[in-house]
């Protein structure tokens, strides 16, 4: 089925499959890593997730920091 099949004013352009430039996602798993969760050992999957949520809740928290990592000269971020 095709996605974009209903749509005729849409154009679906698929990324490749690893594209960190292109796709901002890649960059804010990079700080998330790289502040808060690397060179950890969690106790089971109930800390893993506890753990993110905050490394999450601490990237949000500065809306700086988000568009300076997720700002393309392609995307308009207001």
């Amino acid at each position: 089925i095709d996605t974009v099949q209903p749509f005729n004013n849409v154009t679906l352009i698929k990324l490749p499959p690893y594209s960190p430039e292109l796709n901002p996602i890649e960059q804010v798993w990079s700080w998330l890593r790289q502040h808060c969760l690397s060179n950890r050992v969690f106790s089971g999957y109930e800390e893993i997730v506890e753990q993110v949520l905050q490394a999450w809740n601490k990237f949000i928290s500065v809306p700086d920091t988000v568009k300076s990592i997720c700002s393309r000269d392609w995307i308009k971020l207001t």
